[in-house]
């Protein structure tokens, strides 16, 4: 007995021919001038409205950000966190990444504040 094969569907059976290369640069310029232009434009609306207000890129630190260690170890480089675990005096946080070290002196910190 000879099993019955399926029919063929003719349109599975052609082969894809590739864009003409004239099609696949225009279609990359206009990702250019619909995406990276009005980034541009934006960018350069920011800057002037920046320099109309006096050039402060961030606010004024308002007395949270003076007051709370999360967030005055979140606007602090490594190097910064590293001065602080030295002066600190933790152990071993010359080899740390930023984000274990910055629990470390949290919990370094919370701990003293309950000692005072």
């Amino acid at each position: 007995m000879s099993r019955p094969t399926p029919p063929t569907d003719p349109e599975a059976d052609k082969p894809l021919h590739p864009l003409p290369r004239g099609l696949v640069e225009l279609y990359g310029l206009l990702a250019v001038l619909v995406v990276l232009v009005p980034e541009w434009m934006a960018s350069g609306a920011l800057l002037t409205l920046l320099v109309r207000q006096g050039g402060a890129a961030l606010p004024a630190p308002t007395r949270a950000w003076r007051q709370l260690p999360e967030l005055r170890l979140a606007a602090m480089s490594l190097a910064e966190l590293r001065l602080l675990a030295r002066q600190l005096r933790l152990n071993g946080y010359g080899g740390q990444a930023r984000d274990p070290l910055t629990a470390r002196l949290l919990q370094r910190i919370k701990r003293r504040r309950e000692l005072w």
